[in-house]
């Protein structure tokens, strides 16, 4: 692949995905919610550019060689992903006083296996910008003639990025077992600051077409 395989790797995650891998390494379940929700981020991923690949190859010199986000119709989609970003984040900030957590983070808290699988599917195939991305990926390839081997590095990084929370629990598991816990409550407590913070991300990745 000619595309930088790491910031677009750091782009699939960066969000709800990696709150997401965050939020699992605190359960009481740690390490077998966290491996179901890297399978299911790894069959999204794998998925994902393997359609993006097909529908690339079919469109042709429709889909600009470096994807959707080359084309006016990607800006478009950009400058209105960065509005409703910054809208969402001013609602956030503005209701601090009175947040709650987000229903979907007391969910994972308890979440099974299946429920992580679930979710890793969802967090990559539901996200616009992850389906970005995936198209560039996809655009890539095609243009280069490659196949889905080309973008193992890519997939592989991806993979690597969504496993960092497990990795560390793994490393540092004594002090994870104590810290985990407070990084928990404060994600609880601290729920509109975490909302901005994801679209603070989301609106930097989109504006600089990472």
């Amino acid at each position: 692949m000619g595309l930088q395989v790491l910031p677009l790797a750091i782009t699939m995650m960066a969000g709800p995905q990696i709150m997401s891998a965050i939020v699992f390494v605190t359960t009481g379940r740690a390490v077998r919610v966290s491996l179901a929700f890297l399978s299911g981020v790894l069959i999204a991923t794998v998925a994902g550019v393997s359609i993006t690949r097909e529908l690339a190859a079919l469109l042709g010199s429709a889909l600009p060689a470096g994807g959707l986000q080359s084309s006016s119709l990607g800006k478009g989609i950009q400058i209105g992903l960065i509005g409703l970003l910054a809208l969402l984040a001013l609602k956030n900030y503005l209701g601090r006083k009175t947040a709650r957590p987000p229903k979907w983070l007391g969910t994972l808290m308890s979440a099974s296996p299946a429920t992580a699988l679930k979710t890793g599917l969802l967090v990559i195939l539901a996200m616009p910008s992850d389906i970005l991305i995936m198209l560039t990926v996809g655009a890539n390839l095609e243009h280069h003639k490659a196949g889905l081997g080309a973008a193992l590095p890519f997939i592989a990084a991806t993979l690597l990025v969504a496993a960092l929370p497990l990795l560390l629990y793994l490393a540092f598991h004594k002090k994870a077992i104590t810290a985990m816990p407070a990084v928990r409550d404060w994600m609880n407590t601290h729920s509109w600051l975490v909302n901005i913070i994801v679209c603070g991300i989301f609106i930097t990745l989109v504006a600089t077409g990472t």
